[in-house]
């Protein structure tokens, strides 16, 4: 494409664009088709992505990572996500919701024993925070955790939970509730590994998309751990997982856009390769102008991610930054989507063809990490906006 479609990235981060993105397009993209139909995560390519040093990315170097910070996570999930959302979403989560919550918040000890592989990418972990009925209301969270001589007692299930059941998954990290204090919840999190008695992974989901994704169901009947098997302070659960979760919420908008951009560089090429009537596709104003908007959106969902990720960095106030970032590059996503199937005609409706699993793919961009009902009630507070009236 001739235009620049990377000008609100840093040297640095478009020399890291252009690594992951040769190595999307000649490794990832070639095994996406397959993988999406046998709905397997590639573990390989993990193991690939993780020896770029990917997993380690926002980490410093002196626990193995990569010491770069989280806007360059994003490049290279932006990057993966245009030619697999799978892909990319194993590796925000591995990223963002198993390792960073043992970095941010755990013990020296925590540390010292989880964080070189999942850093390295040969271990991933689940963050298991969802439940039937805790989603968008995660304050309602009804798994419980007792301390008993010494060792924490976890009942309860978890749903949608990501990287929680492959061969290398090594823990989830668990939102309970430990006590009340009042009419709330007391909300801790706690590391259950993989493999301890009473935690069952249940059978991966049949989803629309990210097939190739790892997503289980998970109960806990009795589980038991050692008390040190808490992350961060007691009762700070709930507020350490709304930071993990705004951050996730760029992420999620710099996969989005991937996925946008990924779009309309197919349906670009697409365009100028098809005939129709005697003419090229490309040639027509109507076609034009439809690419030409899905590139306003690559371009806007771009500037409002890489926006809130430097005031991440930065150390600053994101939240409603974050907000605005998900839901624009999730509604971009699944416009650019919709659009590309379009212009592919029939061919968009086989799933050999990328644009195709965009389109199945990007509805979930929508949902998870807070769907955009949730994002319009952060900015609806954020502007002063309180309570509610019937139509």
């Amino acid at each position: 494409m001739s235009i620049d479609s990377q000008q609100a990235f840093t040297d640095d981060e478009r020399e890291l664009s252009a690594m992951v993105r040769e190595f999307a397009d000649e490794v990832i993209a070639p095994r996406s088709y397959e993988a999406d139909r046998a709905h397997e995560l590639p573990l390989d390519l993990v193991a690939q992505m993780g020896e770029l040093g990917l997993f380690g990315l926002p980490f410093p170097e002196e626990v193995g990572g990569q010491g770069g910070d989280y806007a360059s996570l994003c490049v290279a999930i932006e990057g993966v996500a245009r030619v697999d959302q799978s892909m990319a979403i194993t590796l925000e989560a591995g990223v963002g919701l198993g390792a960073m919550p043992i970095y941010r918040y755990g013990t020296d000890d925590q540390k010292a024993h989880y964080l070189p592989d999942l850093v390295a990418g040969r271990a991933l972990a689940g963050f298991g925070l969802t439940e039937a009925e805790a989603g968008s209301d995660a304050g309602a969270t009804r798994t419980t955790a007792k301390l008993e001589d010494g060792e924490w007692v976890i009942d309860g299930s978890k749903q949608f939970i990501t990287n929680s059941g492959t061969d290398i998954t090594r823990f989830v990290t668990v939102t309970a509730v430990t006590d009340r204090v009042g009419d709330r919840p007391e909300i801790s999190t706690i590391i259950v590994p993989n493999g301890t008695p009473g935690f069952t992974v249940g059978p991966a989901y049949d989803k629309v998309g990210w097939n190739a994704s790892d997503t289980h169901p998970l109960t806990f009947d009795g589980v038991r751990v050692p008390e040190a098997n808490l992350l961060g302070q007691r009762g700070h659960g709930f507020k350490n997982f709304l930071r993990t979760l705004d951050e996730g919420r760029v992420a999620i908008a710099a996969l989005a856009t991937g996925a946008a951009e990924g779009c309309l560089e197919a349906a670009v090429d697409y365009a100028r390769s098809r005939t129709v009537f005697g003419e090229r596709l490309s040639t027509r104003q109507s076609m034009q102008f439809l690419l030409a908007r899905m590139h306003a959106r690559v371009h806007t969902a771009r500037l409002a991610w890489v926006h809130a990720a430097r005031l991440c960095d930065a150390g600053r106030p994101f939240s409603v930054d974050a907000a605005v970032a998900k839901m624009t590059a999730s509604d971009a996503a699944m416009a650019n989507a919709r659009d590309a199937t379009q212009v592919f005609g029939g061919n968009g409706f086989i799933n050999e063809y990328p644009v195709a699993r965009h389109y199945r793919d990007s509805k979930i961009l929508e949902i998870g990490e807070g769907t955009t009902e949730v994002q319009l009630m952060v900015i609806s507070r954020a502007l002063g906006l309180t309570g509610t009236v019937a139509a």
